[in-house]
Order: C-alpha cells, then structure tokens, then sequence
C-alpha cells in the first residue's frame, strides 16, 4: 500500500509529520484526514501543485495557499510508493 507523507516545515525544522494510506490519484481524501490531524485548514490545491504531484510526486503549500491564517512556513506532501518499484525518467536523454 503507498502513503501520503506530510510535513509541517517551522523556522526550516520538520514540526509535524504523519503519514496516510493513499493510492496515486486519491490523494486528495488523504490530505483532508492529514489536515484534520494536524488540526489545520485545507489548502487550496492550484494547477502549480497538480503539476509538480504529476512530475515530482511532492509539493509544497505556503501560508498564502491557506485561506485562514496558518503559523508555520509550508505543508510539504510527498507520494511514497511501497511498491518497491524503481521510477525512470522520462527524459529522452536517458534512453541509452
């Protein structure tokens, strides 16, 4: 099974962190319940963080992506995949 894995970042310092069961493209359940455990608002989720999740499975959330008032720096999610399986690129420049 993969995890949502998010981090509260305070003053360059992980302050919270937990993890949810998540499958790819359901994410969005799981960070509603990480959000209700960290007793935190919701942040609003733009097409900048749908396409760093897409590309880099992570992104980040400032203060401004809140729309209450929120005292810490950014929510950082990231997508672990227990899977085991290794990602390759999808560059050209790295089919050899």
């Amino acid at each position: 099974m993969s995890r949502l894995w998010a981090r509260i970042i305070k003053d360059h310092r992980i302050d919270t962190q937990d993890t949810r069961p998540c499958n790819w493209g359901e994410e969005s359940e799981a960070l509603t319940e990480l959000c209700k455990a960290f007793d935190i608002p919701r942040p609003i989720w733009l097409p900048k963080h749908e396409r760093e999740y897409e590309s880099f499975r992570r992104t980040a959330f400032l203060p401004e992506h809140f729309v209450e008032e929120v005292e810490f720096d950014r929510l950082e999610i990231e997508f672990l995949d227990d899977t085991g399986k290794k990602r390759r690129s999808q560059d050209p420049r790295n089919q050899f």
